[in-house]
């Protein structure tokens, strides 16, 4: 038996953006936290909370690009790519954490305001704006990858909440009024739950073996059967095994020829689903006997009506 395996890891690039990002990520944590503390300002330090789910998701999404590369083995035939899926996964739940987290401390100052150093928060926040801009900017060439993507989502995020922080600073310094912080804090909560949604959605999916985002199985069978021979598909299942890779499994109807005879079909059936659909890894199954049910393929079993099949 053959076992096919398609390894589609993440470039060694996408590997030395993630560890600069983690080094620029990790130093300016240090200074949200200092000067934060120093200024007063729970929009720092919020930020400073957010940087930090930051940095463990980029951390996780370093770990998932090495696992990722790895090479399938005899108990892992798939290889690692679900190591990246459920790195964007636990990204995801950080960020709702974190914006919990944020919503408590931002309702504890509206209650009891404190005075807030608008020029050291809008100075750091400004640092903030460049160095997860950067980050950003990097990372979107490989943001494709859901893994990476959720990193690129974190730090997206971080540039527009921080770019908010200087807003609510300016305000600060035009009205005097210290709320502006906590309720700036409020909507970087805010942001940071929509930011994970999205992806925490996505990786489900993944991991519950969903239809692929974008795939339509209508569409899908629709395709197969239009090449000459298919006379049927069904039993058809679609899922994947990381962002990037794809699987199907499917049984298809043809008329009764010899293997050899239908070797051209299957050829033709993989071409279509690999430059249609960017699905490279199938186990379709040929059949001539009509089937009864064709949902899960199910028939009863007897000697005159047993299913037969040939791969």
């Amino acid at each position: 038996m053959l076992m096919h395996a398609h390894v589609h890891g993440p470039t060694a690039r996408t590997s030395k953006l993630l560890r600069v990002s983690l080094l620029l990520t990790l130093a300016y944590i240090g200074a949200t936290v200092v000067f934060g503390i120093r200024a007063h300002s729970l929009a720092l330090l919020s930020e400073a909370g957010h940087n930090a789910s930051d940095f463990l998701a980029l951390l996780l999404s370093w770990v998932a690009v090495y696992l990722g590369s790895r090479p399938p083995t005899l108990t892992k035939t798939f290889g690692y790519h679900r190591a990246g899926v459920l790195a964007a996964f636990i990204n995801a739940l950080t960020l709702v954490v974190v914006a919990i987290f944020i919503f408590v401390e931002a309702a504890h100052r509206l209650a009891a305001p404190v005075a807030v150093q608008a020029g050291t928060m809008m100075v750091v926040a400004a640092a903030g704006v460049l160095m997860n801009g950067a980050i950003a900017f990097m990372l979107h060439g490989s943001s494709h990858d859901v893994n990476v993507r959720s990193a690129f989502i974190h730090m997206l995020g971080d540039t527009l909440s921080t770019a908010s922080v200087i807003i609510g600073g300016i305000a600060i310094v035009w009205t005097g009024r210290s709320w502006i912080d906590p309720a700036l804090s409020f909507g970087i909560g805010a942001l940071i739950l929509w930011s994970s949604f999205g992806i925490i959605r996505e990786t489900l999916n993944i991991l519950l073996e969903g239809t692929p985002r974008g795939v339509s199985m209508e569409r899908l069978a629709s395709a197969m059967k239009e090449v000459d021979g298919v006379h049927d598909v069904h039993d058809l299942h679609v899922w994947s095994i990381g962002s990037e890779t794809h699987a199907l499994s499917c049984h298809i109807a043809i008329a009764d020829i010899p293997p050899s005879a239908s070797d051209s079909i299957l050829r033709e059936v993989n071409e279509k689903l690999a430059h249609e659909f960017q699905i490279r890894h199938t186990t379709i199954q040929f059949e001539y006997e009509h089937c009864e049910i064709a949902h899960g393929c199910v028939m009863p079993v007897g000697a005159e009506e047993a299913h037969r099949h040939k791969v």
